[in-house]
């Protein structure tokens, strides 16, 4: 575990129709966090540098290439409507590079990591309902072929840290700060960013599967 002052880097991996609430919930929160922990920092990363086009029409610059980002201490997959175009070789195979500790979804981008096998033989969580045009839940999707033990929950640390859907990536960036500067730091970005009472009723009504 790092001391608060201690840096870490953490790696946000976008692509074309992520979610924006996916960014608010990772590169947000790690922004705030630095109130509490003052050397954390986060990169966006996608296929190639440049504007990225969010789900809705936002644009986001991405700082480094997949074929030369940064060695970090954790790098976050995004969800979005865009995950099964994103799923493609060279991102797949960037995933498999990683050491399993060091990668991390939030929402559907376990699917991505499940495309990758990463997730094989594992447990994981990805968002439980299905939306829109889906017509299957993602949760669903991410069990089927027998490989990954699919599990409702807030977040599961599997050796790959998964995070629910939507507004959960929230609690999966705070259990990551708290996996690295410990849960005492974590829960005060939670406060600082005044999602304290809404990360308690998250774990009273989601489990946290370690």
């Amino acid at each position: 575990m790092k001391q608060r002052s201690g840096p870490s880097l953490f790696g946000v991996l976008i692509y074309e129709d992520v979610e924006p609430i996916d960014i608010g919930g990772t590169l947000g929160v790690i922004s705030m966090a630095r109130h509490v922990l003052p050397a954390v920092r986060a990169v966006v990363i996608a296929r190639q540098t440049g504007p990225v086009r969010l789900s809705g029409g936002l644009t986001v610059l991405a700082e480094h290439a997949i074929d030369a980002a940064p060695d970090c201490d954790v790098a976050i997959v995004c969800g979005g409507p865009g995950w099964p175009a994103a799923a493609d070789v060279a991102l797949l195979a960037y995933l498999r590079r990683l050491r399993p500790g060091r990668v991390a979804s939030v929402c559907t981008g376990a699917l991505i990591l499940a495309a990758s096998g990463v997730l094989d033989g594992g447990s994981a969580t990805t968002r439980r309902h299905a939306a829109g045009q889906e017509v299957e839940a993602p949760l669903d999707l991410l069990g089927r072929g027998g490989a990954i033990r699919p599990l409702v929950a807030s977040v599961v640390d599997a050796g790959v840290v998964t995070g629910g859907g939507v507004s959960l990536a929230i609690d999966t960036t705070l259990y990551l700060l708290g996996r690295i500067y410990g849960t005492a730091a974590a829960a005060e970005v939670a406060r600082v960013i005044e999602y304290d009472r809404a990360y308690a009723a998250n774990r009273a009504a989601l489990p946290l599967i370690v």
